[in-house]
């Protein structure tokens, strides 16, 4: 999931560059809630993994 937010990063910066605003926003924002939804489902992962191995 990690690797498709960075690729729409990507994407964004090269649409941004030949001036395609539109595009380049879009792509910005898919990457950022495809990044923060990677950052909860790690946090939950890491929980789960630390609970789950103290019992």
């Amino acid at each position: 999931m990690l690797h498709y937010a960075v690729v729409f990063f990507v994407i964004a910066l090269i649409a941004a560059v030949f001036g395609f605003g539109g595009i380049a926003a879009g792509a910005v924002e898919i990457a950022k809630i495809l990044f923060f939804v990677f950052l909860i489902l790690a946090v939950v992962s890491f929980v789960v993994n630390a609970l789950r191995g103290k019992t």
